[in-house]
């Protein structure tokens, strides 16, 4: 992405404002707007701050809300005076709660599950604090009282935070609310950086320059000269940036990283720096001081009996659950398909599973009995991905088969698979055996975990993803799997099966 950028400077000898050539490469976008010094009073965007007042009135609606139910619902009309000043006194704990968490600072604005942590983190401190207010002072506050009213707000609260985030995601998407960004690095590690920063809009990062040294660091190419902290510092008075990232540069480290900190913030500007490290989720890094040196610690992941005993029980207790529940629907769309086509009911196919183990998957028939000989006269007119064929419009499939496939709904029998331990509620998609044939060295890590009814593949465009898209969704499921990341992803799923995307 940076080596297509037009470079400003480093052309004209005659102009004011050109580079040394030993002084690194300044290259902005075509689209950035006109450049505007950085004052030396460093005020925050006019979003950031209707974002945190927005908030904080949610925070406090929420309070109002969860206290006034419980309330009503602990003593309905005939409320005490010491309630009443109590239940009007904790709106403003909550929100001094919240903001003890660091639920307000705008670093977490809109990216990250940090403003959620911190809703969490309040309710228990508030519980916790209420109680031991309570012990101390030997007060008489009734159980039931707070046991509604602050999860009633936390929950409120979190709903609350979730449309926010939704109304600020919307107008990232449409180039507002921004944060602007100077990526800092060489050739192919600030290109890289570059990209992922402004792949995902709703993060809020919008790169307008790239500052990197000249030099060419490739086998016969002239030796890249050292970035330094005045080369830096003038990048970002002359974009005026919010942001410095970092790309993983061994010359920016140490003492000159500490100093270019300690610079960057005297003029507010935020600095963060790419480790290197990619499809690593936050659960398995962790920053521990060791002999004076502040660490990063990259834990492995979750290979140990209990974690996978529980999620083993969680899919056959829940998948349980849902046979039960869905029996009806279960039976109805057995007789729409057997009175809609002539064949069986289910649809019977060999995928592996974990470990290389081969099972029987179960299916709602939708395509016609021959589907399987006419696959190869189809092959030509695949919509898949180089590996898996798929076709937006198959012929084979049959009339109720297109709306099963729709919603997803041929695909509950394998909840049949999920109590016999053969797969999981979430995982990996089941691969065929002449895909596992195909895989690559690194592709075998997804045979680690059980495959999945529904995975990240599921809420990030099914059929829609490249093969290398949807490898990569699968490791990266592999690698930072855990109960949390399991219940996000169901929670995701009902969305993708509604909106019915990349479903064919």
């Amino acid at each position: 992405m940076g080596e297509n950028m037009p470079e400003v400077g480093s052309i004209d000898p005659t102009a004011t404002d050109v580079l040394d050539r030993r002084r690194p490469v300044w290259v902005v976008p075509d689209t950035v707007p006109a450049i505007v010094p950085r004052s030396a009073w460093v005020t925050e965007p006019p979003w950031v701050a209707v974002y945190r007042w927005a908030a904080i009135g949610g925070d406090l609606l929420a309070a109002v809300i969860g206290a006034s139910v419980a309330l009503l619902t602990r003593f309905g009309y005939t409320v005490g005076a010491g309630y009443l000043i109590f239940g009007s006194l904790l709106p403003l704990a909550w929100v001094a709660a919240v903001a003890l968490s660091r639920g307000y600072e705008s670093r977490a604005f809109g990216a990250g599950a940090d403003e959620f942590r911190s809703i969490l983190r309040s309710g228990v401190g508030l519980t916790a604090v209420v109680a031991i207010a309570s012990y101390a002072t030997k007060s008489e506050i009734a159980r039931g009282f707070v046991v509604l009213a602050i999860p009633a707000t936390v929950l409120l609260a979190l709903l609350l935070r979730y449309f926010l985030r939704r109304d600020l995601s919307r107008h990232r998407y449409r180039g507002r609310c921004m944060r602007r960004v100077l990526v800092v690095g060489r050739n192919g590690e600030a290109a890289e950086l570059s990209e992922r920063l402004e792949k995902r809009p709703a993060d809020g990062y919008r790169v307008v320059a790239v500052c990197r040294p000249r030099g060419d660091s490739r086998p016969g190419g002239t030796p890249a000269d050292a970035l330094d902290e005045a080369d830096i510092m003038a990048a970002v008075n002359r974009h005026s940036v919010d942001v410095v990232a970092i790309a993983s540069d061994p010359d920016l480290a140490g003492q000159s990283l500490r100093r270019l900190s300690w610079a960057l913030e005297q003029h507010g500007v935020e600095l963060i720096v790419s480790p290197g490290i990619i499809e690593v989720a936050g659960p398995r890094i962790s920053i521990r001081p060791v002999a004076g040196l502040s660490l990063l610690h990259l834990e492995r992941p979750s290979a140990s009996a209990g974690p996978h005993l529980l999620k083993s029980i969680f899919d056959r207790v829940v998948a349980l659950i849902l046979l039960i529940v869905t029996l009806p629907l279960l039976a109805g769309i057995a007789c729409a398909v057997k009175l809609s086509s002539r064949g069986p009911v289910l649809f019977k196919q060999q995928r592996v599973g974990r470990g290389n183990a081969v099972f029987t998957m179960l299916k709602f028939r939708t395509m016609v009995v021959d589907a399987e000989a006419r696959l190869a006269e189809l092959e030509p007119q695949s919509d898949g991905n180089t590996v898996l064929f798929k076709l937006r419009f198959d012929p084979r499939v049959t009339k109720i088969g297109g709306y099963l496939r729709r919603f997803s709904f041929d695909e509950l029998p394998q909840l049949v698979n999920v109590l016999r331990g053969e797969m999981s509620l979430v995982g990996p998609r089941p691969p065929l055996e002449q895909e596992v044939a195909m895989y690559a060295a690194d592709d075998t890590r997804r045979m680690l975990v059980k495959p999945g009814l529904t995975g990240l593949w599921q809420v990030s465009g099914r059929s829609d993803l490249s093969w290398d898209e949807s490898v990569l969704l699968d490791l990266r499921y592999v690698d930072n799997w855990s109960m949390t990341l399991d219940l996000l992803i169901l929670w995701k799923t009902v969305r993708a099966v509604v909106k019915g995307s990349g479903a064919y």
